[in-house]
């Protein structure tokens, strides 16, 4: 029996990526460091799961001659990402993907439990679910963190984590994802993935997802198949997916 959904933040639940660029850059304008990332070099820095890493990579890689002196400063420089991030979602609003407001109130009426496992930090997945379902209203039931995470994607940690607060072994579950570090993670927790293609993740391999679609789609707002299996009216439903599961397990 299906009885939990596990979704990704960035990406999956929503386009966020861009907005954390710019939490960025406002972070380094208001600390007055002259750099700027541009989408080109952000998409390189996102091979690097998490935001605190990537900022580590990019001292280290951008300003090694001054990495020392950085690195001390790193700390102060992503609490001020945080709040511009914070900012940015709460002003300008993030809507969800295409499909995935739908699935979750299916999943939330079915009784099924639903998780979040992501690389980012918690603040910022608050904010999201604040932006998006209101305050006292979030429909998961179990979120696992970056932070709380030994190890960064794509290792299994955080998919581990929310399966062991849900109480739900890996065969019951099906995890979202839209890069490839998520679907590997995903996979070494022993979660089948089900991959969207997100802006950012655009040139990533979705390979070890039984089905990759660009969204998970609306009625008469069908989705695009990309590979594996493919849904009844190019909409990923509730029905559809406890079908699929099961007749393989």
């Amino acid at each position: 029996m299906l009885r939990a959904l596990i979704f990704d933040v960035d990406g999956t639940l929503a386009e966020t990526e861009d907005l954390h660029r710019q939490a960025f850059n406002r972070a380094f304008s208001d600390l007055d460091l002259p750099w700027r990332w541009d989408p080109a070099l952000y998409a390189d820095l996102l091979t690097v799961m998490g935001g605190k890493e990537r900022l580590t990579h990019y001292i280290d890689t951008h300003h090694p001659g001054e990495a020392a002196s950085l690195h001390a400063r790193a700390p102060e420089i992503h609490a001020r990402k945080t709040i511009a991030y914070g900012g940015l979602v709460t002003g300008d609003g993030l809507p969800l993907r295409p499909g995935i407001a739908r699935l979750v109130g299916e999943a939330r009426n079915a009784g099924l439990r639903l998780a979040i496992a992501t690389t980012t930090s918690r603040p910022n997945v608050d904010r999201l679910l604040a932006a998006n379902f209101g305050l006292d209203d979030t429909p998961f039931d179990v979120i696992a963190a970056g932070d709380e995470a030994a190890r960064k994607k794509p290792a299994p940690d955080v998919f581990q984590l929310a399966l062991d607060r849900l109480g739900v072994p890996a065969v019951q579950a099906v995890a979202f994802e839209d890069s490839a570090p998520g679907i590997a993670s995903a996979r070494a927790a022993g979660l089948p993935v089900l991959a969207t293609r997100s802006r950012y993740t655009d040139s990533h391999s979705l390979d070890g997802a039984f089905s990759a679609v660009s969204d998970l789609g609306e009625p008469g707002r069908p989705h695009r198949h990309i590979a594996g299996l493919e849904w009844p009216d190019d909409v990923v439903t509730l029905g559809a997916l406890q079908d699929w599961h099961a007749g393989v397990r």
